[in-house]
């Protein structure tokens, strides 16, 4: 059944063109619509409870991925990398490939918070594969698009000693060398035409280790911990 809003409707099919969604004709579009409305336009009807079932679906595509490529790894290492790929910051990496951001609907001053929208992003993310999965109760619209990005994430984590998760990796050798965490400063550059609009500086002990831009708060200051940890590395410190 299609929506009762045919523009509505032609977003959507644009939307399951993006991802390569097979089948088309199995989604249930009222599910899809919902699951593409932040809690800002409407307190009851909105992606929540829809987030809420993504949220296991994409723990179980990850954990089925490395079941299926990595069948020789300890359940530590799963877990491990498992973190990483349903983390917000690769969600919404993946929302932003797919240009999830033009489909959701977002209201008031909820709209506005750019420092939020990593979070928001990986929310609707997880809200749409809640979505395509109570359409059919299984995964069959779901692992034909989302495998190959996992897969190729899963490769470049094992191979990364930070797991691309570069402030954890700071913070884990500050904490082992000083006792302290890194202190992080973020700008907020006003341009409209620059997409990384936060700037971000981390400093130890008043040492400027390392400075990044990104979209979110999140991003830049990952982007700062990235160059901080990798000049570390590269120096040889332990």
């Amino acid at each position: 059944m299609t929506l009762a809003y045919p523009r509505r409707q032609r977003q959507l099919e644009s939307l399951i063109e993006r991802l390569g969604v097979p089948n088309k004709d199995l989604i249930k579009w009222q599910l899809l619509d919902l699951a593409l409305i932040h809690p800002s336009v409407s307190e009851k009807a909105n992606y929540e409870q829809l987030e809420f079932v993504g949220d296991a679906v994409v723990r179980l595509v990850a954990a089925q991925v490395l079941w299926e490529n990595y069948s020789e790894f300890p359940v530590g290492e799963f877990a491990a990398i498992r973190s990483v790929l349903v983390s917000d910051r690769i969600l919404a990496k993946l929302a932003r490939v797919y240009g999830l951001e033009l489909y959701l609907q977002v209201a008031g001053g909820a709209s506005n918070d750019r420092a939020g929208m990593e979070s928001r992003l990986a929310d609707a993310f997880e809200s749409v594969l809640g979505a395509l999965y109570l359409s059919t109760n299984n995964l069959e619209l779901i692992r034909p698009w989302l495998d190959p990005h996992f897969k190729k994430l899963a490769a470049e984590i094992r191979l990364d000693p930070a797991r691309l998760n570069y402030k954890a990796a700071l913070q884990e050798w500050t904490q082992g060398q000083f006792k302290v965490l890194p202190e992080y400063r973020v700008t907020q550059n006003h341009s409209q035409t620059d997409k990384n609009r936060f700037e971000a500086e981390v400093w130890l002990n008043g040492e400027k280790l390392g400075w990044g831009k990104g979209r979110s708060i999140k991003s830049a200051e990952q982007a700062a911990a990235k160059v901080a940890f990798l000049s570390i590395d590269s120096q040889g410190k332990p």
